[in-house]
């Protein structure tokens, strides 16, 4: 994880805890990562809805991976590709530019990524 950049090229901040590919609470993205879970983002009611509806329930916990399942508020790296697709169905939730990895680069642009962008804390 050492030298891992965000979107802004700075060093990546964590995004919160239990979440990420290695669940180490950092959006970076592994070898082993192909789903590229890049993307540090804020939880909405509208975007769970919408990831569960596409097939990828986010809501419901399931204790055989220890997940809790996620509300409203709450951060979570999620696929670039799943937040782009939120993205173009006008339903993206909000973005933490300092914790979204570099990668997330590959397949959204920095301006849809700032547009949703909110004050890292």
């Amino acid at each position: 994880m050492a030298n891992e950049k965000n979107v802004l090229g700075a060093p990546l901040k964590l995004c919160c805890g239990n979440t990420g590919f290695t669940r180490e609470g950092f959006c970076y993205v592994p070898n082993a990562d192909y789903g590229n879970h890049s993307v540090c983002a804020i939880m909405t009611d509208e975007f769970l809805q919408f990831s569960k509806s596409m097939g990828n329930d986010l809501i419901t916990p399931n204790p055989m991976y220890d997940f809790p399942g996620l509300k409203d508020g709450d951060r979570w790296c999620l696929c670039a590709s799943r937040w782009y697709q939120a993205f173009l169905a006008k339903l993206a939730p909000p973005v933490v530019l300092e914790a979204t990895h570099e990668k997330a680069l590959e397949l959204i642009p920095l301006a849809a990524l700032k547009a949703h962008a909110v004050e890292h804390s």
